[in-house]
């Protein structure tokens, strides 16, 4: 039913003060804050305004509704007691996988003669977060598998293709007889959490592959054609790639159960366990952590945007309904208060955007000074994006009063997806503590950090004596009591960096002012002055 059909002439009311309700609308179009940092890569404007354009419609919106609303189901066993560990999903979930897949938002990176792959991945990302976040698991992971792979090119001549390929596959068959295929991850056990090293899952040899006991207290995305693992083998920790199908069987592994999860419903998250399961060598034995590692710097570039996403979803909401809605005579959007609150929220969005594509432009530049830089600035934007986004949905849940708490606006799923990325893949103390173990063990992470951060000097007096108090105050590395003030800083300094030379100066003055400048602003949003908020305002569309 169109908003046009409904009735507003109620019998004991008319329906009015009400903003019209929005089937949809272009993710693309209406987002000037990332079409202007997505214009800076070399990524194809044109895939993404088109990927914009379908993700936004109504049948999208409605199919990522769908897929929350009825929650992914485990199979473990036929009628005949046969094992199946099959999870079955709403339809909603596979129409988002087979535009996000056929999109090339996982493959674009990875394909020949690939321009701005990375930024592609990104922007793509956070336009999905916005409508479903739970379907980013399996793109991300994909994606940030495929470089692991070289490490075994036997196996990577077989799944690279499969994976880089711009389709989607839900066919339950061996890898070589797909058309696409997805990976995921699994590396997580009860005992250890982020200390893998822990971990006690034993591989033994079995011939040229090897055979896995053990279980994995977290793996995603259990229906991924496979999962990219670590266990002990003779040599030591080390990483393998378990075939989720094998000819003419299911392998041994085991979904034992989902997990019931605050948020990212619409995505299976599964405790497993390796019943002899076959799995094949990635990497020397002994070598688990750094083989794996290239698939963790890439997944952490899916967390440092995927706040972002859920920024800009929470809003625009926000934004449409203070636009369409009056109060004491006045439009919301009119009355200042409501405004220095929005124009606040939307330095830090900005920012938290601005910040990850301009990473993602030196994963896809691939120089050896770029990629040292992007090191560190991954794990920096991934912890400062992720502690900021559950505020900044609340806020703009309460911005639509108490409509904003019903399941009938996209916000509360939207804020129950805020803390998942922050503690995925490593929780905000150990992104603190990899900082550190970064700038000790890989000192070009820290002359390109420096490097880049001096790009901004000259631009604003008040970002030039913050940059210098911090060096001042940590002349070395801090001590660990310490790191999350140490990393908080650097990440503002770096955020503050990117705006100075990629946005307005609206928006760059305003943020430099409010949050390197003790005596800025309040510790709540919207508690500040000063600020352009008619300017800042139109980057919100």
């Amino acid at each position: 039913m169109t908003a046009s059909a409904s009735m507003s002439h109620l019998p004991t009311h008319e329906v009015e003060n009400q903003p019209i309700p929005r089937d949809g609308f272009d993710l693309w179009e209406t987002d000037p804050i990332l079409r202007d940092h997505v214009v800076l890569s070399e990524a194809d404007t044109a895939a993404l305004a088109n990927l914009g354009a379908k993700l936004g419609s109504a049948e999208m919106r409605e199919a990522g509704r769908e897929a929350n609303r009825v929650e992914p189901k485990l199979i473990s066993f036929d009628r005949s007691g046969r094992r199946l560990d099959e999870v079955r999903f709403h339809p909603g979930y596979h129409k988002l996988m087979d535009l996000a897949f056929s999109s090339g938002i996982a493959s674009a990176a990875w394909e020949k003669n690939a321009k701005g792959g990375h930024t592609h991945y990104v922007a793509g990302s956070y336009m999905i977060g916005q409508i479903e976040p739970g379907v980013n698991c399996p793109v991300a992971m994909t994606y940030a598998a495929v470089p692991s792979l070289a490490f075994a090119p036997e196996l990577e001549k077989i799944w690279r293709p499969k994976l880089t390929a711009r389709a989607y596959d839900t066919d339950l068959k061996p890898v070589e007889q797909k058309r696409a295929a997805t990976l995921g991850m699994a590396m997580t056990e009860k005992q250890g959490g982020s200390d893998v090293r822990a971990n006690s899952t034993i591989a033994t040899p079995d011939g040229d592959a090897y055979r896995l006991r053990g279980h994995k207290w977290f793996c995603s995305a259990p229906m991924c054609d496979g999962f990219l693992t670590l266990a002990q083998a003779p040599g030591g920790l080390t990483c393998f790639l378990v075939p989720r199908w094998l000819e003419g069987e299911r392998n041994s592994m085991h979904v034992m159960r989902l997990k019931d999860k605050l948020g990212n419903r619409a995505n299976a998250s599964s405790e497993i366990e390796y019943h002899d399961t076959l799995a094949y060598r990635v990497g020397d034995e002994g070598r688990g952590v750094p083989t794996i590692i290239e698939m963790v710097q890439h997944t952490r570039l899916g967390t440092a945007i995927a706040p972002a996403g859920l920024m800009r979803g929470a809003l625009a909401e926000a934004n449409w309904w203070v636009k369409g809605r009056s109060t004491f005579q006045r439009r919301l959007i009119d009355q200042p208060m409501m405004r220095a609150v929005l124009a606040d929220l939307t330095l830090d969005f900005e920012g938290t955007t601005a910040l990850a594509l301009y990473i993602a432009r030196a994963f896809d530049s691939g120089s050896d000074e770029d990629m040292a830089f992007a090191r560190i600035a991954v794990a920096l934007s991934k912890f400062l994006g992720n502690k900021l986004a559950p505020t900044i949905v609340y806020e703009a849940m309460e911005c639509l009063g108490g409509v904003g708490y019903t399941e009938d606006t996209p916000l509360p799923l939207l804020f129950r997806e805020t803390p998942l990325n922050s503690i995925w893949e490593g929780s905000g103390n150990v992104i603190c503590l990899d900082v550190l173990r970064a700038l000790t063990r890989e000192p070009e992470c820290g002359e390109a950090l420096r490097a880049d951060l001096d790009k901004a000097r000259g631009a604003n007096a008040t970002y030039d004596a913050a940059l210098d108090q911090h060096w001042a105050r940590w002349p070395a590395l801090p001590a660990e009591a310490e790191a999350r003030w140490f990393a908080e800083s650097l990440a503002t300094l770096m955020t503050a960096s990117v705006l100075l030379r990629f946005s307005t100066a609206a928006v760059s003055d305003a943020y430099v002012a409010t949050r390197l400048n003790p005596t800025g602003r309040g510790r709540i949003y919207g508690a500040t002055t000063g600020m352009d908020t008619g300017a800042i305002l139109e980057r919100l569309g």
